[in-house]
C-alpha cells in the first residue's frame, strides 16, 4: 500500500528522519535508514538519506511499509485537572484571536513525550481559550527556563511564527544569574557548540550577544541575545566561560558544585517581532525566587 505525504510550511528546512519521528512514530533510526535504503520511503519517487532537508510541498512516499509493531512507546497525552489549567491561564499576558503570550513558569514542558507528563500544549488544549481552536507551539523554552512563550491558536498563525524564529526575525532577550564574575562587560560569544544525535558527532555554530548588568566577586546578572537558537546554547556557552547558571544541574563548573539553586536562572525576559509592519513587545515579569537570589547576592537590576 502507498501512502503519500506533502510537507507543510511548519515542516520546511527539517531533516527527513525528524519528519518521520514527528509525523509517523516514535521509530527507531535503524528502521528508518533500513526503510530509506530499501526504497520502502522516498521524497519526491526517488531515495534519499536520512540527512535529507525536506522542504514545503515535498511530497514523501511510503511503500508497502507499517511502522506500528516497531513503536514500542506512543506519546500519552498530559489529563489536566481545572485548578492547573487555571493557574496557567492566570500567567498569560496577552489573548488574541491569532495567539496567546504567557510568562511560562519553571519546571513544566513544552510538549508531551513518551510519558504523561505535564506540559503547556495539553493542557492548553483543555482550556477555554483554545475554545474553538488548539494550540499550536511555534518555538522552544528549556523546561526549567521560565520567560515569555508563545503558543499560536490556527495553522497559519503557527507557520508564521514558525518562519519569523526560523528566519530569526523574532529578537530574544534573557537574563541570568551565573556564578563568578564574567570578565567583560559586554560583547559577543561565538562558539562551535557539540551535540549527539543517535550517536553521531554534530557541530553547530552559535552567536549571542551579551551585556553584564550587574556583578561582585561572587556572582554575575547578564543581559543574553542570541543570534542563533542551538539547544542548551546560553547554557553551554556561560559554562564554556566558566560561568555556569545558578541551578543548572547539566552544564554546571565543578567549582560551584556547592549550594546548588533549585530553580534554574535562566529567564525568557522579552520578546519582539513584527507582523504586517505591527510591531509586537512582550516582556515577562522575574519569577519571585530570582528577585530574591538578586537581592541576596545584592545585586541590581531595574525593570
Amino acid at each position: 500500500m502507498i501512502k503519500s505525504y506533502i510537507v507543510d510550511e511548519t515542516c520546511n528546512d527539517m531533516r527527513l528522519d525528524r519528519w518521520i519521528r514527528n509525523k509517523l512514530g516514535n521509530i527507531p533510526q535503524s528502521l528508518v535508514e533500513k526503510s530509506l535504503r530499501s526504497g520502502k520511503i522516498k521524497v519526491n519517487k526517488k531515495k534519499v538519506k536520512s540527512s535529507f532537508k525536506i522542504k514545503t510541498g515535498f511530497e514523501i512516499q511510503t511503500f508497502n511499509i507499517n511502522f506500528k509493531e516497531n513503536i514500542l512507546q506512543k506519546k500519552i497525552k498530559y489529563q489536566p485537572t481545572d485548578q492547573v489549567i487555571k493557574e496557567n491561564e492566570n500567567l498569560i499576558i496577552d489573548d488574541n484571536e491569532n495567539f496567546i503570550v504567557l510568562n511560562k513558569k519553571s519546571g513544566i514542558s513544552v510538549q508531551g513525550g513518551t510519558k504523561s507528563k505535564k506540559n503547556l500544549v495539553d493542557i492548553f488544549a483543555k482550556s477555554e481559550v483554545f475554545k474553538n481552536s488548539k494550540p499550536y507551539s511555534v518555538h522552544r523554552l528549556d523546561k526549567d527556563t521560565s520567560g515569555v512563550f508563545i503558543i499560536a491558536k490556527n495553522r497559519e498563525t503557527a507557520q508564521l511564527l514558525t518562519s519569523l524564529f526560523r528566519l530569526r526575525k523574532v529578537h530574544k532577550t534573557y537574563l541570568a544569574i551565573c556564578h563568578g564574575e564574567i570578565e567583560s562587560d559586554k560583547g559577543e560569544w561565538i562558539s562551535d557548540l557539540i551535540r549527539y544525535e543517535n550517536g553521531k558527532k554534530i557541530i553547530e555554530k552559535a552567536r549571542t550577544l551579551y551585556k553584564v548588568l550587574d556583578k561582585n566577586s561572587l556572582c554575575s546578572l547578564v543581559e543574553m541575545k542570541p543570534i542563533t537558537g542551538r539547544k542548551h546554547q546560553l547554557r553551554k556557552q556561560l559554562y564554556e566561560i566558566g560561568n555556569s547558571i545558578f541551578g543548572d544541574t547539566k552544564y554546571r563548573n565543578t567549582e560551584f558544585a556547592k549550594g546548588i539553586n533549585k530553580e534554574l536562572m535562566l529567564h525568557s525576559y522579552q520578546i519582539k517581532f513584527m507582523i504586517n509592519e505591527k510591531k509586537y513587545t512582550y516582556t515577562a515579569l522575574l519569577p519571585d525566587y530570582f528577585k530574591k537570589l538578586i537581592k541576596t547576592k545584592r545585586l541590581k537590576f531595574s525593570n
